[in-house]
């Protein structure tokens, strides 16, 4: 079952990387007491990921803190050292939060897969962007097929 506007997050860790490597994340954690942007890719360095979702973004950050939102997170089923190498490729800096979910078992709980095996993919994230208010999604807007369109960053603005 796909997850809702109204639902809880899963409480499923995902990676992020320190300095001292992969280190666990706990979107029910990072969310408590906070307004949460995420924002969820089929895969990084990817054409539409790495020329307009990410960089939209990176580009409307400081807007969307102006909105009250405490921090931007990008997910996708990709390991922690790709979400890394990404990140420093497009200058994210502190901006964004790099998440992998690299066993997709996030993804799969919220019910956002996507089969991409005819891209030589496997099982992907669905394109999506959400905003979650201390664990609870507070505005779901998911792809329906390719490109970008409602999950843009100048979507969300509009919508907070």
């Amino acid at each position: 079952m796909t997850i809702q506007v109204g639902d809880t997050l899963p409480s499923i860790n995902l990676t992020t990387m320190t300095s001292e490597g992969p280190k666990p994340v706990s979107l029910t954690e990072l969310s408590a007491g906070k307004k949460v942007v995420l924002f969820a890719v089929p895969g990084a360095f990817t054409p539409t990921c790495s020329v307009q979702h990410l960089p939209g973004f990176l580009e409307k950050n400081s807007e969307l803190k102006d909105k009250g939102v405490d921090i931007v997170a990008c997910i996708s089923v990709n390991d922690p050292f790709v979400m890394q190498a990404w990140g420093e490729d497009r200058k994210v800096g502190d901006d964004l939060l790099m998440l992998s979910d690299g066993n997709g078992e996030f993804t799969a709980a919220i019910g956002l897969e996507m089969d991409g095996s005819g891209f030589g993919l496997g099982t992907r994230s669905q394109r999506y962007a959400m905003v979650i208010d201390d664990g609870v999604v507070s505005i779901l807007n998911v792809e329906s097929g390719p490109g970008l369109d409602v999950s843009s960053a100048e979507t969300i603005l509009a919508q907070l």
